[in-house]
């Protein structure tokens, strides 16, 4: 079996449960499950479950390894004690990371909190509107060790940054060292236009490439173009040539995105002929 290319390693974190797939808490984990035993489980990240949903998930746990799960906060701070507390009495879950809705605001609270009870080996998403972001708060999340999650995607068009506003928040993060994921919107690799919606989705392979002009130094104008290129052959291209050792770099800040289904984006890589044919 031929091992899938360090830039994709670990990449789709299991959002099954969530909008527009909707998949029920048992169904989902158990396709997890398979998946996790299957030549796809390389480029798995962890399950992803909400706090309200807890009680549904601990019923469908059984024996095997355990669940590694990473568990989204929608009450934001006040959630991070429950949150721990449960994932501490669940022996059959291994909980990986929060990923906590904050403002800019309410940052400095998020941080005193969790330096108080996330055990280090949890990593902390913190949340932002992709349009607040600045190099101030790039600079106190990676002070303290936090990472950033930005929603690239929704159910109504303003929930989408625009190519400027999200090379700008990768351009930040990139010059300020920080990791980041993503969430919503990202099924396929290229950017692209939804028939259905007519909502512009910025595409997996675009930010990838974003991330690694944002590393070469280019200003946020030359990372804007990589987000905005549609033509998937060139992007594929470009990919393509991304040695192992720069792939390292841009995984560092470029951690995983949420993707309610790991079937598209995995076909995509296969239809730009990014994976080996032996992951069909």
């Amino acid at each position: 079996m031929t091992a899938p290319p360090r830039l994709f390693l670990n990449l789709f974190d299991d959002a099954a449960i969530f909008p527009p797939g909707n998949l029920g808490v048992p169904e989902a984990v158990q396709a997890h499950r398979e998946r996790r035993s299957s030549p796809l489980a390389p480029l798995l990240g962890p399950f992803i479950c909400s706090l309200p949903r807890w009680a549904e998930l601990a019923g469908t746990l059984a024996g095997g390894s355990p669940l590694a799960l990473a568990l989204t906060l929608p009450g934001g701070t006040g959630d991070v004690g429950a949150a721990i507390a449960h994932a501490r009495e669940e022996p059959r879950v291994d909980l990986v990371a929060l990923e906590v809705p904050s403002s800019a605001e309410g940052l400095d609270d998020l941080v005193t909190m969790v330096d108080g009870q996330v055990p280090a080996a949890v990593q902390t998403y913190v949340e932002l509107p992709w349009a607040d972001v600045t190099a101030a708060q790039v600079a106190t999340l990676t002070r303290t060790g936090l990472r950033l999650k930005i929603r690239t995607g929704g159910v109504v068009a303003t929930a989408f940054p625009d190519e400027p506003g999200l090379a700008g928040v990768l351009t930040a993060a990139v010059r300020g060292g920080l990791a980041f994921k993503l969430t919503a919107g990202l099924h396929d690799p290229i950017r692209h236009r939804d028939r259905a919606t007519g909502f512009e989705h910025h595409g997996f392979l675009n930010v990838l490439l974003a991330t690694a002009r944002a590393l070469d130094g280019a200003d946020v104008g030359t990372v804007a173009a990589a987000l905005a290129d549609q033509d998937g052959a060139r992007v594929a291209h470009a990919v393509a040539g991304i040695d192992d050792a720069q792939a390292g770099r841009i995984r560092h800040h470029f951690v995983s995105f949420g993707t309610c289904s790991t079937t598209e984006p995995v076909e995509g890589l296969l239809h730009h002929g990014l994976l080996p044919e032996d992951l069909r």
